[in-house]
Protein backbone atom coordinates (compact mmCIF):
# COMPACT_ATOMS: atom_id res chain seq x y z
CA UNK A 1 0.00 0.00 0.00
CA UNK A 2 0.99 3.51 -0.50
CA UNK A 3 1.31 5.98 2.01
CA UNK A 4 -1.88 7.47 1.45
CA UNK A 5 -4.05 4.24 1.02
CA UNK A 6 -3.56 2.46 4.12
CA UNK A 7 -4.45 6.14 6.69
CA UNK A 8 -7.42 6.38 4.02
CA UNK A 9 -9.31 2.82 4.66
CA UNK A 10 -8.21 3.31 8.16
CA UNK A 11 -10.04 6.67 8.76
CA UNK A 12 -12.86 5.40 6.56
CA UNK A 13 -13.06 2.26 8.68
CA UNK A 14 -12.84 4.62 12.10
CA UNK A 15 -15.74 6.94 10.50
CA UNK A 16 -18.43 4.12 10.25
CA UNK A 17 -17.00 3.36 14.24
CA UNK A 18 -17.61 6.50 15.21
CA UNK A 19 -21.03 6.68 13.22
CA UNK A 20 -22.76 3.60 14.04
CA UNK A 21 -25.29 3.69 16.73
CA UNK A 22 -23.79 7.69 17.30
CA UNK A 23 -27.29 8.88 18.17
CA UNK A 24 -28.64 5.71 20.20
CA UNK A 25 -28.17 7.60 23.46
CA UNK A 26 -31.25 10.06 22.64
CA UNK A 27 -30.34 12.31 25.97
CA UNK A 28 -27.36 14.38 26.30
CA UNK A 29 -23.95 13.11 27.08
CA UNK A 30 -21.77 14.90 29.72
CA UNK A 31 -21.79 18.25 28.70
CA UNK A 32 -23.11 18.18 25.43
CA UNK A 33 -26.03 19.97 27.32
CA UNK A 34 -24.25 23.67 27.12
CA UNK A 35 -22.57 22.94 23.67
CA UNK A 36 -25.71 21.55 21.43
CA UNK A 37 -27.76 24.54 23.32
CA UNK A 38 -25.00 26.86 22.34
CA UNK A 39 -25.14 25.62 18.62
CA UNK A 40 -29.11 25.99 18.73
CA UNK A 41 -28.84 29.56 19.85
CA UNK A 42 -26.01 30.21 17.11
CA UNK A 43 -27.82 28.83 14.62
CA UNK A 44 -31.19 31.07 15.34
CA UNK A 45 -29.67 34.20 16.81
CA UNK A 46 -26.25 34.09 15.74
CA UNK A 47 -25.45 34.37 19.48
CA UNK A 48 -26.01 32.49 22.81
CA UNK A 49 -28.97 33.36 25.19
CA UNK A 50 -31.13 31.91 27.76
CA UNK A 51 -34.61 32.59 26.52
CA UNK A 52 -34.84 36.13 25.69
CA UNK A 53 -31.53 37.36 27.77
CA UNK A 54 -28.53 37.61 27.30
CA UNK A 55 -26.48 34.02 28.52
CA UNK A 56 -22.69 34.10 30.00
CA UNK A 57 -20.85 31.40 27.88
CA UNK A 58 -17.23 30.65 28.69
CA UNK A 59 -15.97 29.58 25.73
CA UNK A 60 -15.63 30.63 22.17
CA UNK A 61 -17.94 30.13 18.81
CA UNK A 62 -16.06 27.66 17.07
CA UNK A 63 -17.04 24.54 18.26
CA UNK A 64 -20.42 25.03 18.88
CA UNK A 65 -20.66 26.66 14.87
CA UNK A 66 -19.44 23.11 13.58
CA UNK A 67 -22.00 21.10 16.07
CA UNK A 68 -24.49 23.48 14.72
CA UNK A 69 -23.76 22.79 10.79
CA UNK A 70 -23.92 19.07 11.91
CA UNK A 71 -27.98 19.98 13.51
CA UNK A 72 -28.41 22.28 10.47
CA UNK A 73 -27.76 18.95 8.05
CA UNK A 74 -29.19 16.22 9.69
CA UNK A 75 -31.62 17.77 12.13
CA UNK A 76 -31.51 18.46 15.78
CA UNK A 77 -31.34 14.85 16.81
CA UNK A 78 -28.67 13.26 18.75
CA UNK A 79 -27.18 11.60 15.71
CA UNK A 80 -27.45 15.28 14.56
CA UNK A 81 -25.47 17.11 17.13
CA UNK A 82 -22.70 14.22 17.36
CA UNK A 83 -21.97 14.21 13.68
CA UNK A 84 -19.37 16.78 13.13
CA UNK A 85 -17.70 15.57 15.82
CA UNK A 86 -17.76 11.68 14.44
CA UNK A 87 -16.66 13.39 10.90
CA UNK A 88 -14.24 15.39 12.33
CA UNK A 89 -12.51 12.65 14.38
CA UNK A 90 -11.89 10.92 11.61
CA UNK A 91 -10.36 13.58 9.97
CA UNK A 92 -7.79 13.63 12.66
CA UNK A 93 -6.46 10.01 11.63
CA UNK A 94 -5.84 11.34 8.27
CA UNK A 95 -3.77 14.48 9.34
CA UNK A 96 -1.57 12.50 11.99
CA UNK A 97 -0.91 10.22 9.27
CA UNK A 98 0.38 13.63 7.32
CA UNK A 99 1.89 14.78 9.71
CA UNK A 100 3.78 11.66 10.66
CA UNK A 101 4.52 11.11 6.66
CA UNK A 102 6.57 14.71 6.83
CA UNK A 103 8.36 13.90 9.99
CA UNK A 104 9.27 9.82 8.90
CA UNK A 105 9.12 9.49 5.63
CA UNK A 106 7.93 6.15 5.80
CA UNK A 107 4.80 4.37 4.45
CA UNK A 108 5.06 1.65 7.86
CA UNK A 109 5.22 4.40 9.87
CA UNK A 110 2.48 6.38 8.43
CA UNK A 111 0.50 3.63 8.50
CA UNK A 112 0.91 3.03 12.19
CA UNK A 113 0.82 6.32 13.31
CA UNK A 114 -2.79 6.58 11.85
CA UNK A 115 -3.84 3.02 12.84
CA UNK A 116 -2.38 4.20 16.78
CA UNK A 117 -4.98 6.62 16.70
CA UNK A 118 -8.11 4.98 15.32
CA UNK A 119 -7.57 2.57 18.40
CA UNK A 120 -7.13 4.73 20.93
CA UNK A 121 -10.38 4.81 23.05
CA UNK A 122 -10.10 8.36 24.50
CA UNK A 123 -10.06 9.81 20.60
CA UNK A 124 -13.00 7.46 19.81
CA UNK A 125 -14.84 8.90 23.19
CA UNK A 126 -14.67 12.28 21.84
CA UNK A 127 -15.43 11.55 18.42
CA UNK A 128 -18.91 10.02 19.26
CA UNK A 129 -19.96 13.38 21.98
CA UNK A 130 -20.58 16.87 20.97
CA UNK A 131 -17.86 18.30 22.60
CA UNK A 132 -15.20 20.68 21.85
CA UNK A 133 -12.15 19.42 22.43
CA UNK A 134 -12.07 17.05 19.27
CA UNK A 135 -12.49 20.13 17.21
CA UNK A 136 -9.78 22.41 19.10
CA UNK A 137 -7.29 19.03 18.28
CA UNK A 138 -8.43 19.04 14.60
CA UNK A 139 -7.00 22.75 14.13
CA UNK A 140 -4.17 21.74 16.38
CA UNK A 141 -3.30 19.38 13.85
CA UNK A 142 -3.67 21.64 10.73
CA UNK A 143 -1.75 24.22 12.46
CA UNK A 144 0.71 21.65 13.10
CA UNK A 145 1.29 20.31 9.85
CA UNK A 146 1.52 23.62 8.43
CA UNK A 147 4.53 24.86 11.00
CA UNK A 148 6.20 21.44 10.10
CA UNK A 149 5.86 22.66 6.56
CA UNK A 150 6.80 26.13 7.46
CA UNK A 151 3.67 27.35 6.04
CA UNK A 152 3.19 29.95 8.84
CA UNK A 153 0.68 31.75 7.55
CA UNK A 154 -1.90 29.04 7.59
CA UNK A 155 -0.34 28.26 11.35
CA UNK A 156 -1.54 31.31 12.47
CA UNK A 157 -4.84 31.28 10.94
CA UNK A 158 -5.33 27.18 11.88
CA UNK A 159 -4.26 28.30 15.59
CA UNK A 160 -7.02 30.78 15.59
CA UNK A 161 -9.89 28.86 14.47
CA UNK A 162 -8.13 26.73 17.20
CA UNK A 163 -8.50 29.66 19.85
CA UNK A 164 -12.23 30.29 18.33
CA UNK A 165 -12.80 26.81 19.92
CA UNK A 166 -11.27 27.27 23.39
CA UNK A 167 -8.32 29.41 24.67
CA UNK A 168 -6.36 26.34 25.69
CA UNK A 169 -4.83 26.53 21.56
CA UNK A 170 -3.15 29.61 23.25
CA UNK A 171 -0.24 27.54 24.66
CA UNK A 172 0.04 25.98 21.09
CA UNK A 173 0.36 29.97 19.30
CA UNK A 174 2.66 30.55 22.24
CA UNK A 175 4.76 27.69 21.54
CA UNK A 176 5.26 27.97 17.75
CA UNK A 177 5.49 31.18 18.14
CA UNK A 178 8.88 31.31 19.78
CA UNK A 179 9.93 28.39 17.76
CA UNK A 180 9.17 30.41 14.44
CA UNK A 181 11.18 33.38 16.04
CA UNK A 182 14.04 31.21 17.00
CA UNK A 183 13.95 30.55 13.74
CA UNK A 184 14.08 33.37 12.38
CA UNK A 185 17.32 34.88 14.64
CA UNK A 186 19.23 31.74 13.34
CA UNK A 187 19.11 32.47 10.26
CA UNK A 188 19.39 36.27 10.01
CA UNK A 189 20.80 39.00 11.86
CA UNK A 190 21.60 42.81 12.36
CA UNK A 191 19.35 44.68 10.03
CA UNK A 192 18.51 41.79 7.79
CA UNK A 193 16.50 40.66 10.80
CA UNK A 194 13.40 43.39 11.33
CA UNK A 195 11.89 41.58 7.89
CA UNK A 196 11.59 37.89 9.36
CA UNK A 197 10.86 39.94 12.98
CA UNK A 198 7.53 41.59 11.71
CA UNK A 199 6.35 38.80 9.66
CA UNK A 200 6.63 36.12 12.48
CA UNK A 201 4.65 38.69 14.36
CA UNK A 202 2.45 38.83 11.83
CA UNK A 203 2.25 35.58 11.28
CA UNK A 204 1.76 34.21 15.54
CA UNK A 205 0.51 37.54 16.33
CA UNK A 206 -1.79 39.67 14.31
CA UNK A 207 -3.20 36.94 11.77
CA UNK A 208 -4.72 34.44 14.77
CA UNK A 209 -6.19 37.33 16.79
CA UNK A 210 -7.53 38.74 13.87
CA UNK A 211 -9.11 34.93 12.96
CA UNK A 212 -10.27 34.81 16.84
CA UNK A 213 -12.23 37.94 16.68
CA UNK A 214 -13.91 36.83 13.50
CA UNK A 215 -15.26 33.86 15.09
CA UNK A 216 -17.15 36.63 17.66
CA UNK A 217 -18.61 38.19 14.62
CA UNK A 218 -22.51 36.95 15.77
CA UNK A 219 -21.59 39.13 19.91
CA UNK A 220 -20.02 41.98 17.85
CA UNK A 221 -23.13 42.69 14.95
CA UNK A 222 -25.67 41.63 18.09
CA UNK A 223 -27.14 43.84 21.04
CA UNK A 224 -28.34 40.64 22.75
CA UNK A 225 -25.01 38.70 24.09
CA UNK A 226 -23.66 38.96 27.36
CA UNK A 227 -22.33 42.38 28.44
CA UNK A 228 -22.49 43.71 24.91
CA UNK A 229 -23.94 46.88 26.08
CA UNK A 230 -21.53 47.11 29.17
CA UNK A 231 -20.21 50.22 27.28
CA UNK A 232 -20.58 52.20 23.80
CA UNK A 233 -17.21 51.31 22.63
CA UNK A 234 -17.81 47.67 21.38
CA UNK A 235 -13.70 46.84 22.45
CA UNK A 236 -14.11 47.91 26.16
CA UNK A 237 -17.56 45.45 25.79
CA UNK A 238 -15.69 43.05 24.47
CA UNK A 239 -12.77 43.24 26.96
CA UNK A 240 -14.99 43.30 29.95
CA UNK A 241 -16.65 40.22 28.87
CA UNK A 242 -13.46 38.31 28.45
CA UNK A 243 -12.02 39.42 31.48
CA UNK A 244 -15.07 37.71 33.08
CA UNK A 245 -14.29 34.81 30.76
CA UNK A 246 -10.88 34.89 32.52
CA UNK A 247 -12.23 35.30 36.34
CA UNK A 248 -14.38 32.26 35.53
CA UNK A 249 -11.64 29.79 34.45
CA UNK A 250 -9.07 30.72 36.92
CA UNK A 251 -11.34 30.45 39.61
CA UNK A 252 -13.18 27.44 38.61
CA UNK A 253 -12.50 25.56 41.99
CA UNK A 254 -15.84 23.69 42.70
CA UNK A 255 -15.40 20.10 43.70
CA UNK A 256 -16.00 17.36 41.03
CA UNK A 257 -16.86 13.49 41.71
CA UNK A 258 -14.58 13.12 38.34
CA UNK A 259 -11.80 15.83 39.08
CA UNK A 260 -8.30 14.45 37.76
CA UNK A 261 -5.02 15.81 38.76
CA UNK A 262 -2.67 16.56 35.69
CA UNK A 263 -0.26 13.98 36.74
CA UNK A 264 -2.69 11.30 36.67
CA UNK A 265 -3.68 11.37 33.08
CA UNK A 266 -0.91 9.99 31.59
CA UNK A 267 -1.76 6.91 33.49
CA UNK A 268 -5.49 7.22 33.42
CA UNK A 269 -5.36 7.24 37.06
CA UNK A 270 -9.28 8.83 37.00
CA UNK A 271 -10.92 8.83 33.57
CA UNK A 272 -14.36 10.79 33.47
CA UNK A 273 -17.78 8.89 33.12
CA UNK A 274 -19.41 10.57 30.41
CA UNK A 275 -22.86 8.48 30.65
CA UNK A 276 -23.50 5.46 33.02
CA UNK A 277 -27.25 4.06 33.10
CA UNK A 278 -28.46 0.69 34.49
CA UNK A 279 -30.52 -0.45 31.82
CA UNK A 280 -32.49 -4.07 30.92
CA UNK A 281 -31.76 -5.91 28.10
CA UNK A 282 -28.50 -7.60 28.82
CA UNK A 283 -29.65 -11.44 29.70
CA UNK A 284 -28.71 -11.25 33.05
CA UNK A 285 -30.25 -9.48 36.21
CA UNK A 286 -28.09 -6.36 36.19
CA UNK A 287 -27.10 -4.29 32.99
CA UNK A 288 -24.62 -1.72 32.78
CA UNK A 289 -24.27 1.16 30.00
CA UNK A 290 -20.89 3.42 30.65
CA UNK A 291 -19.38 5.73 28.31
CA UNK A 292 -16.36 6.19 29.85
CA UNK A 293 -13.23 9.08 28.36
CA UNK A 294 -10.67 6.23 28.95
CA UNK A 295 -7.38 6.32 26.72
CA UNK A 296 -6.72 2.55 25.72
CA UNK A 297 -4.75 1.84 28.63
CA UNK A 298 -1.82 -0.39 27.59
CA UNK A 299 -1.62 2.59 24.17
CA UNK A 300 -1.28 5.39 27.13
CA UNK A 301 0.82 3.59 29.65
CA UNK A 302 3.38 2.71 26.80
CA UNK A 303 3.13 5.99 25.22
CA UNK A 304 3.89 7.54 28.85
CA UNK A 305 7.22 5.62 28.42
CA UNK A 306 7.55 6.62 24.62
CA UNK A 307 6.81 10.14 25.91
CA UNK A 308 9.96 9.77 28.57
CA UNK A 309 12.64 8.51 25.96
CA UNK A 310 11.74 11.42 23.23
CA UNK A 311 12.50 13.60 26.09
CA UNK A 312 15.18 12.14 26.83
CA UNK A 313 16.54 12.34 22.98
CA UNK A 314 15.36 15.60 22.94
CA UNK A 315 17.68 16.97 25.59
CA UNK A 316 20.40 14.84 24.56
CA UNK A 317 20.16 16.24 20.80
CA UNK A 318 19.68 19.95 22.56
CA UNK A 319 23.06 19.33 24.51
CA UNK A 320 24.61 17.88 20.97
CA UNK A 321 23.28 21.23 19.22
CA UNK A 322 21.51 18.73 16.57
CA UNK A 323 17.96 18.95 16.99
CA UNK A 324 15.59 16.19 15.32
CA UNK A 325 12.65 18.34 13.73
CA UNK A 326 10.39 15.29 14.77
CA UNK A 327 11.65 15.21 18.48
CA UNK A 328 11.08 18.65 18.60
CA UNK A 329 7.70 18.49 17.48
CA UNK A 330 6.39 15.79 19.33
CA UNK A 331 8.16 17.72 22.45
CA UNK A 332 6.62 20.89 21.66
CA UNK A 333 2.91 19.10 21.45
CA UNK A 334 3.30 17.81 25.02
CA UNK A 335 4.50 20.89 26.30
CA UNK A 336 1.61 22.75 25.05
CA UNK A 337 -1.22 20.60 25.65
CA UNK A 338 0.36 18.92 29.08
CA UNK A 339 2.14 20.95 30.82
CA UNK A 340 0.41 24.04 31.46
CA UNK A 341 -2.40 22.24 33.44
CA UNK A 342 0.39 21.60 35.81
CA UNK A 343 0.20 25.43 36.93
CA UNK A 344 -3.60 25.26 37.89
CA UNK A 345 -3.46 22.65 40.44
CA UNK A 346 -6.51 24.18 42.49
CA UNK A 347 -8.62 24.54 39.40
CA UNK A 348 -11.22 21.45 38.86
CA UNK A 349 -10.03 19.69 35.66
CA UNK A 350 -10.74 16.09 33.87
CA UNK A 351 -8.41 13.75 32.37
CA UNK A 352 -10.08 14.12 29.07
CA UNK A 353 -8.26 17.04 28.63
CA UNK A 354 -5.40 15.13 27.78
CA UNK A 355 -7.22 14.51 24.15
CA UNK A 356 -5.24 17.87 23.56
CA UNK A 357 -1.70 16.18 23.56
CA UNK A 358 -2.75 12.72 22.44
CA UNK A 359 -1.85 12.95 18.47
CA UNK A 360 1.78 13.72 20.27
CA UNK A 361 1.53 10.57 22.46
CA UNK A 362 0.57 8.96 19.06
CA UNK A 363 4.04 10.67 17.60
CA UNK A 364 6.19 9.72 20.48
CA UNK A 365 4.82 5.77 20.09
CA UNK A 366 5.71 5.99 16.20
CA UNK A 367 9.05 7.57 16.81
CA UNK A 368 10.00 4.62 19.36
CA UNK A 369 8.65 2.27 17.11
CA UNK A 370 10.99 3.64 14.45
CA UNK A 371 13.72 3.51 16.74
CA UNK A 372 13.44 0.40 17.76
CA UNK A 373 12.86 -0.97 13.98
CA UNK A 374 15.97 0.56 12.87
CA UNK A 375 18.41 -0.74 15.88
CA UNK A 376 16.87 -4.75 15.51
CA UNK A 377 16.01 -4.81 11.92
CA UNK A 378 13.46 -7.64 11.38
CA UNK A 379 13.29 -8.51 15.10
CA UNK A 380 12.51 -4.72 15.52
CA UNK A 381 9.77 -4.79 12.88
CA UNK A 382 8.18 -8.28 14.55
CA UNK A 383 8.31 -6.39 18.18
CA UNK A 384 6.24 -3.37 17.04
CA UNK A 385 3.74 -5.54 14.91
CA UNK A 386 3.29 -7.56 18.08
CA UNK A 387 2.81 -4.92 20.35
CA UNK A 388 0.42 -3.13 17.63
CA UNK A 389 -1.69 -6.70 17.64
CA UNK A 390 -1.79 -6.51 21.82
CA UNK A 391 -2.77 -2.69 22.04
CA UNK A 392 -5.49 -2.95 18.95
CA UNK A 393 -6.75 -6.61 21.58
CA UNK A 394 -6.79 -3.73 24.40
CA UNK A 395 -8.72 -1.76 22.36
CA UNK A 396 -11.12 -4.38 21.35
CA UNK A 397 -11.47 -5.22 24.82
CA UNK A 398 -12.76 -1.71 26.02
CA UNK A 399 -14.79 -1.23 23.11
CA UNK A 400 -17.86 -1.70 25.18
CA UNK A 401 -17.15 1.05 27.41
CA UNK A 402 -16.28 3.76 24.42
CA UNK A 403 -19.28 2.99 22.61
CA UNK A 404 -21.91 2.77 25.27
CA UNK A 405 -23.10 -0.72 24.81
CA UNK A 406 -25.40 -2.47 26.79
CA UNK A 407 -23.17 -5.15 28.91
CA UNK A 408 -23.98 -7.12 32.07
CA UNK A 409 -23.03 -5.85 35.23
CA UNK A 410 -20.05 -8.69 35.54
CA UNK A 411 -18.47 -7.52 32.28
CA UNK A 412 -18.74 -3.59 32.98
CA UNK A 413 -17.12 -4.65 36.18
CA UNK A 414 -14.42 -6.78 34.56
CA UNK A 415 -13.29 -3.76 32.82
CA UNK A 416 -12.80 -1.44 35.82
CA UNK A 417 -9.47 -2.43 36.38
CA UNK A 418 -8.66 0.44 39.20
CA UNK A 419 -11.89 1.53 41.54
CA UNK A 420 -10.62 5.06 40.50
CA UNK A 421 -12.35 4.03 37.47
CA UNK A 422 -15.68 3.56 39.00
Amino acid sequence: MTAGIAPILIALLSLILRVINLGSIKEFIFDEVYYVDGARDLLKYGVEVAGSKPEFIVHPPVGKWLIGAGIQLFGDTSFGWRISTAFIGSLMILLIALIAHKLFRSTALTALASALMAIDGLALVHSRTALLDNFLVFFILIATYFFITKRYWWTGIALGFAMGTKWSALYFLIAFGLIGLYRAFTHHSGRDLIKPTLTRIAQFGITPVLLYLSTWTGWLTSNRGWDRNYSSNIFTSFIYYHQQILDFHTGLTAQHSYQANPWSWLAMGRPTSFYYQTPKGCGASSCSQEILALGTPLLWWLGTVAIAVVIGLWIRSLVLRHLDPALTIIVTGIAAGYLPWFFFQQRTVFTFYAIAFEPFLILALVYSARSIMNTYAGAGQIAVATIFIVLFLNFLYFLPIFLGDVITYQAWHARMWFPSWI
